[in-house]
């Protein structure tokens, strides 16, 4: 009996996602259904399913990409499997009803790179997005990984790397956007106290709400964020480095865990690193989720195994960082450019972007946008190309009223500056910043004062109450947009915001201090008169803030339409709608404690509220 072999070379690969956001859907059980029906058709030896990380477009998921031919699949379910597998893998006719059709159009979009939200992405973070197992590092090796490497070990001097970096114009991709090259040089620089090792870090502390940049790098990619490091290493002369990651993230854990010691078994990593006499390995340092631990110093601390609080600078980490030696610290962005910096060339990489802000930055894209995910931009594009070209515009035909760029630290642009270009100086000047890349689209039924409270909520809970500015200054403006939501502000209070918002930012021990009154400012700049409505008129224009809000029940439409349904009474925790059932309803004012359940579940647009 002749024995089987498994070939070579497989017809279609079959590249599941198997990111967070597509887990969460059940993309695991669509890998094991692929292959269940796979072989339940023979098809075993001709399909390959593949897990990869995240492919991008999370509000679509769970994904598939088969390739070649980059057909896309998307929201799919287990029961949906036999019959693409039927169809498509085994009679050769791609499935149209479970590809993207985009809204109010009719005709699905067979090709991933001819849909919307991904033409205009440049990948260079995410280069190996939808393309790799993650868990492989054979996969990534036959995607170049590695060789940019093998160049800085053998053909570069620390110097000539470092000087590559500088030309490339990268800037850390974690906030600041502080020069990579010469944060590199300044440690490269640096002399280790009583003959001390230099360090290396990964900042994978990623606490912003809405963003989930770092998370999916690790996830999808982890052998870039390594080989960045370990050329990172070889430039400023370290031996030991640590990647910091969030507890909250154990896919991003588990892969990066399994990254290294592939990476060690591979020889490039560990010692003598290529047969080069290069040292350099990596650990995990694991935090617990504070907030404030993004933050360098803090982050450090951390390490060490001291409570994650910022010290002043100077000295700078570079100068004195991780067990007060010189230490270079970069966030998982950043390392991810590195390698294909080093391949490609600093030339190619600064023709990318703009003057000042060179490369591409990747953004987590949420809030109310139809395509929620993950993107890869150029430097300099607009924020109307991704919230409308990219992102597919706003859901239900409402209008964009405003959008906020760098997390809690950032701020609100409204909609007159949607041909603002992203980069680092121009976000600044409109009042916000690049961050680590997170962007919250917000659309007409969202009130700024309740955003602005809500971010500066965060923030004063995640401060770690070292210095009185950030402690009582930010909890003394949380006070105040508390005053206002509930109609009990004054005009003053507006000024008073300022003042404390402007004390903090120069006083504050560290970043988070110092960028947390930004959702306050951007919004009393932008939006000054939806502070004086809640003010002046004791009302929320977008109805949010329920304190303001008054109930009421139009009892025509109640009887003529709802047939006095008696769902609104039902639901009243406070007993505060009187009427009987067949008969029209009223809300008792005296009562009412302004919870909003009567609106909502009123089907028939009964329950007004003013």
């Amino acid at each position: 009996m002749e024995e089987k072999t498994t070939p070579t070379r497989y017809r279609l690969h079959l590249m599941v996602c198997a990111g967070t956001a597509c887990v969460s859907n059940r993309s695991f059980e669509i890998k094991e259904a692929l292959e269940k029906e796979l072989k339940k058709q023979g098809l075993e030896n001709e399909v390959l399913v593949v897990t990869t990380g995240c492919n991008g477009f999370c509000e679509r998921g769970p994904l598939l990409v088969v390739q070649p031919g980059n057909i896309f699949y998307q929201q799919l379910t287990v029961k949906d499997i036999p019959y693409l597998v039927e169809e498509h893998f085994l009679k050769g006719r791609p499935v149209q009803k479970l590809m993207y059709t985009p809204p109010e159009e009719k005709k699905p979009i067979p090709v991933l790179n001819d849909i919307d939200f991904f033409k205009k992405q440049v990948l260079i973070a995410l280069r190996n997005r939808g393309l790799i197992d993650p868990e492989k590092i054979e996969d990534y090796i036959a995607r170049d990984g590695y060789r940019a490497l093998v160049k800085a070990l053998t053909q570069m001097t620390p110097e000539e790397i470092i000087e590559e970096i500088k030309k490339s114009g990268l800037r850390g991709r974690g906030g600041a956007g502080f020069p990579t090259g010469l944060k590199w040089e300044f440690v490269r620089l640096a002399s280790p106290a009583n003959g001390g090792l230099k360090y290396l870090v990964c900042n994978g502390d990623e606490g912003d709400p809405g963003a989930f940049m770092d998370r999916s790098i690790l996830e999808a990619d982890p052998h870039s964020v390594i080989e960045g490091m370990v050329i990172g290493a070889k430039a400023i002369g370290a031996q030991q480095g640590y990647v910091y990651i969030r507890n909250e993230y154990p896919l991003a854990l588990k892969r990066l865990t399994l990254a290294l010691e592939q990476a060690r078994e591979y020889g490039l990593l560990g010692k003598d690193i290529l047969g080069t006499g290069f040292d350099f390995d990596i650990k995990v340092a694991r935090g617990a989720g504070a907030f404030v631990c993004g933050e360098e110093t803090a982050l450090l601390a951390s390490i060490e195994g001291r409570l994650g609080e910022p010290r002043p600078r100077p000295p700078y980490p570079a100068q004195r960082g991780l067990y007060g030696q010189p230490t270079c610290i970069n966030n998982v962005e950043t390392w991810a450019n590195v390698p294909v910096i080093i391949n490609r060339g600093a030339e190619w990489f600064s023709k990318i972007g703009t003057k000042t802000s060179k490369g591409t930055k990747v953004f987590s894209l949420v809030g109310k946008i139809n395509n929620t995910g993950l993107v890869e931009v150029p430097m300099g594009i607009t924020l109307r190309e991704i919230i409308f070209e990219i992102g597919g515009g706003i859901p239900g035909g409402k209008e964009f009223k405003a959008v906020q760029t760098g997390g809690p630290s950032g701020g609100c642009i409204p909609k007159e500056k949607l041909d603002l270009p992203i980069d680092y100086e121009s976000l600044t000047e409109a009042g916000s910043m690049m961050g680590s890349g997170g962007m919250v689209v917000m659309d007409e039924d969202t009130c700024m004062v309740d955003v602005a409270k809500y971010f500066l909520s965060f923030t004063q809970d995640e401060s770690c109450g070292k210095c009185t500015p950030c402690r009582e200054g930010t909890k003394a403006m949380l006070d105040i947009l508390e005053r206002i939501t509930k109609g009990e502000g004054t005009e003053e209070d507006l000024q008073l915001l300022e003042d404390l918002a402007v004390s903090i930012k120069e006083t504050a021990l560290c970043g988070l201090g110092k960028t947390a009154p930004n959702p306050v400012l951007t919004t009393l700049r932008y939006f000054r008169d939806e502070y004086l409505t809640h003010i002046r008129d004791k009302k929320c224009p977008a109805h949010v803030c329920r304190d303001l809000n008054v109930y009421t029940i139009d009892e025509k439409i109640c009887l003529e339409v709802g047939h006095g349904c008696d769902v609104c009474r039902r639901n009243c925790a406070s007993e505060a709608i009187i009427g009987e059932k067949n008969q029209p309803h009223r809300i008792i004012q005296e009562k009412c404690i302004k919870c909003g359940v009567c609106y909502d579940v009123c089907k028939f647009g009964a329950v007004k509220v003013d």
